[in-house]
């Protein structure tokens, strides 16, 4: 298994996203975050983005950067795979139920092929919002299920994280993980 982590920042606040050290809250930098890759098959995603802002009992969407899975093992026949995606918490400060978006309350769908190489089948695992599944388990983010050769395949999904309402403020930090098998 390949495995690649995105760090995604929220922000949550009441009123004007206020400046921490001359920057919004939600342009926060985030830690890089790694990409493995081995045996041919390999996923990767930028290391992180910012959702930007919301406020408590409200939602935040944002289209992540996109997700390549390359597949240079033309010898397997067939080459199929499967990706999935799975979250953490946004948490802030120290934690607490006050201070974390569960990951069931983080949706997720991955949006069509927004480009691919090579052959085989290509099926994401939720083309529209309308079958938006939430990370509170992992879900599978995209298949390849026929097709023997070289393929890259590029899809941009979308979060939609619905904030509880007695969220405080604050910058909150998840990490969405990729991996393909």
């Amino acid at each position: 298994m390949r495995i690649s982590a995105l760090l995604v920042g929220l922000l949550l606040g009441v009123g004007p996203v206020p400046a921490v050290d001359g920057q919004a809250w939600g342009r926060a930098t985030l830690a890089t975050a790694p990409t493995v890759q081995a045996d041919g098959l390999s996923i990767t995603v930028p290391a992180s983005i910012s959702l930007g802002a919301g406020t408590p009992g409200g939602t935040v969407t944002g289209s992540l950067p996109r997700v390549t899975v390359e597949d240079f093992r033309s010898a397997v026949n067939p080459n199929a795979w499967t990706a999935t995606a799975s979250a953490t918490a946004f948490v802030t400060g120290p934690g607490g139920p006050d201070r974390t978006v569960a990951p069931s309350q983080v949706a997720y769908w991955s949006g069509p092929v927004v480009r691919s190489t090579g052959g085989g089948t290509l099926l994401p695992g939720q083309p529209t919002a309308a079958q938006a599944v939430t990370l509170g388990a992992p879900r599978v983010a995209f298949r390849k299920t026929t097709g023997n050769a070289n393929n890259t395949v590029r899809w941009s999904p979308t979060l939609r994280v619905t904030i509880p309402s007695g969220a405080v403020a604050g910058t909150y930090v998840a990490t969405i993980t990729h991996s393909v098998a």
